[in-house]
């Protein structure tokens, strides 16, 4: 099962046969609904860590990432776990929010 925004390489129709050609059912999902995937939020972190590096290979690319990700710290982590918004959606029941 897999969840699409409509964005437009979601609502191509390459990727509608794929996802048919796979038996994968996709769940609609509204355009304009907060991510509630934590990993987002958490890969935002790491490409502002990296902004301003200038790799000129693939390999200084990846230890920059990887300097990056281990400089955040498991306090960083939960607090994008116990975030406000994710709260709010838990008590709502998946229903509509502030956020």
């Amino acid at each position: 099962m897999r969840m699409s925004d409509l964005a437009p390489a979601h609502a191509a129709k390459s990727t509608k046969d794929w996802f048919t050609k796979k038996q994968l059912e996709v769940l609609a999902w509204p355009a304009n609904s907060p991510d509630l995937n934590v990993i987002e939020n958490l890969w935002a972190i790491v490409k502002r860590k990296i902004r301003d590096r200038k790799p000129t290979t693939l390999d200084q690319l990846k230890q920059n990432i990887a300097t990056a990700w281990e400089a955040v710290s498991a306090e960083t982590c939960d607090k994008l776990v116990k975030s406000r918004r994710l709260q709010a959606v838990i008590q709502a029941k998946g229903a509509a929010t502030k956020y």
